[in-house]
């Protein structure tokens, strides 16, 4: 594989990306965008509920298989290693392209808020999730995150550098805060649909499930007692203050769930 070659598949890569993150934001927002959580072709309830779980499975199913240390090993049998991250991250977001185009909504509302304040509040607080998931990927290291780092140091002929483990900003609070940032995003909203619920409902529980019995499995066997100090050091999600205490370990640089 020609450096230049993986340089741009790594760049196109991240393009997608970026602009299916923002894409989301509208699509669980409501707004800025031809199709969100709420719009479009409806069908019957059982069918919609059917197709939106069959799409959620398939984003967590693609999300947490490739994330595996044990399938990267057998990927990179067929895939070059250098943009193994920077197809994981294109295929995720064909997911979330999937989703966008063929979700079905609910519109029935689980609960509307009528004061405006409030509403601008749960907005405000929606916001803040987005930008606490943004901001957490460069406290770790976003460009390897998504694959970027790996094709240009490759185009650069430098050797990749295993991740290092540091705590920085969030991550001294809870240990999964883009978790905790997308949490915050969809569960605030003053106008909740049945189909937004759903949405919200099914995405908490497979991070939280994919957290603990995969992602920090993963990390426990990396980082062996460095992580595990920091387990019983950092909540992993809920910033409780009874727990916070210094850090004297560090962070590992890795992927989602």
């Amino acid at each position: 594989m020609t450096r230049m070659f993986a340089l741009l598949y790594g760049a196109a890569s991240y393009a997608v990306f970026f602009l299916t993150f923002l894409y989301a934001i509208g699509f669980v927002a409501g707004f800025g965008v031809p199709r969100h959580i709420d719009s479009g072709a409806t069908s019957p309830w059982p069918v919609a509920v059917a197709i939106d779980l069959a799409l959620l499975t398939l984003f967590a199913l693609q999300h947490s298989v490739m994330a595996r240390p044990g399938f990267k090993r057998w990927w990179t049998r067929f895939v070059p290693p250098v943009i193994e991250r920077s197809t994981y991250v294109l295929l995720a977001s064909l997911c979330l392209v999937a989703l966008f185009a063929w979700w079905r909504p609910l519109p029935a509302m689980a609960w509307h808020v009528e004061s405006e304040p409030l509403r601008w509040l749960l907005h405000a607080v929606s916001a803040s999730g987005w930008l606490l998931v943004l901001t957490g990927t460069f406290l770790i290291s976003h460009f390897e995150l998504f694959g970027l780092r790996q094709v240009w140091m490759h185009a650069r002929r430098q050797l990749p550098v295993e991740p290092s483990f540091v705590v920085r900003g969030y991550y001294r609070i809870v240990r999964h805060p883009l978790m905790l940032g997308f949490m915050l995003a969809f569960w605030s909203t003053p106008d909740m649909s049945q189909g937004h619920l759903l949405f919200a409902v099914v995405t908490s529980a497979y991070i939280v499930v994919a957290v603990k019995f995969l992602e920090e499995r993963d990390l426990v066997a990396m980082h062996g007692e460095t992580y595990r100090r920091y387990q019983r050091q950092v909540p992993m999600l809920l910033p409780l203050p009874q727990r916070r205490r210094s850090v004297a370990g560090g962070r590992a640089q890795h992927g989602h769930p």
